[in-house]
């Protein structure tokens, strides 16, 4: 294992592959860790290193908190934008689904290789945000999950392109192994695997109609319809004034998140 060069981003990071998948972590102080782990995801474009401040600040709260590079992230990161918005559902349900069980796996050599065998928490921002959402339907382990931007809906119907509120993205059609990992891993259509004490913060923007906060709202009430008791598990919040650029780009709201995964009071 490699530390990091010491700046002011990467200071206590380390990295490592995982069969083959890029990772960084922070750990917590001996004398802080609870023996738990904290998975942070970053939003498309991002890599292991994006969110770097993140995984500190529960690194210090005593998590052992780790990332990964999303799947295509590290290999044609350049690129990646591109490919996902000329065809979407192609692209980025495999980069969901892909990531969400390279993020498990991840999770089984943190637990073993350190001994940490307590609680898992995940989270992230928008593209991350889902992923976090799909890995809790997962893994039953997680018991936290905090995700801004995010969307457990992986259909987005009126999706539009982030800069352009105007322009709507033509999703196109999945592969046929995409189409897998959506019946298996989408939450919207798997809504007995979150049926269980998993407690989720979704912070959303009204003004966001890159990732329509209806997507989550429909998502919550249809979980709550088959599991009412649910309801008092998932809280959604829809922040006034907050398009998708400047949701993930609020620090509050993300120390909100952080503040919500380890258990900290909410102010």
């Amino acid at each position: 294992m490699k530390e990091c060069e010491q700046n002011f981003d990467y200071i206590n990071m380390e990295f490592e592959y995982v069969d083959n998948i890029p990772v960084a972590f922070c750990r917590p102080d001996k004398e802080k860790s609870n023996n738990s782990i904290a998975v942070w995801l970053p939003y498309l474009g991002g890599n292991k290193e994006t969110g770097a401040k993140e995984l500190q600040r529960l690194a210090a709260h005593g998590y052992f908190s780790v990332s990964i590079d999303p799947w295509l992230h590290n290999e044609r990161k350049d690129e990646i934008r591109n490919l996902v918005f000329s065809d979407f559902k192609a692209y980025m349900w495999q980069i969901l689904g892909i990531t969400a069980m390279n993020a498990y796996r991840v999770v089984d050599w943190a637990a073993d290789t350190f001994k940490l065998h307590d609680e898992v928490v995940a989270g992230g921002l928008s593209m991350g945000g889902d992923i976090a959402i799909a890995l809790a339907g997962i893994d039953t382990r997680i018991s936290r999950v905090g995700a801004v931007a995010a969307s457990p809906d992986w259909n987005r119907p009126g999706m539009t392109d982030v800069m352009d509120s105007k322009k709507i993205i033509e999703q196109g059609n999945p592969t046929n192994f995409g189409k897998w990992l959506y019946n298996e891993l989408n939450p919207m259509t798997n809504l007995a695997t979150f049926h269980r004490p998993l407690q989720m913060h979704i912070e959303l923007g009204k003004s966001d109609t890159h990732i329509n906060p209806q997507w989550t709202i429909a998502f919550k009430q249809e979980l709550c319809r088959d599991y009412p008791a649910v309801e008092r598990n998932l809280e959604v919040v829809i922040n006034e004034g907050y398009d998708h650029l400047s949701l993930v780009q609020s620090k509050g709201i993300i120390d909100r998140t952080i503040r919500f995964m380890t258990g900290e009071k909410q102010k």
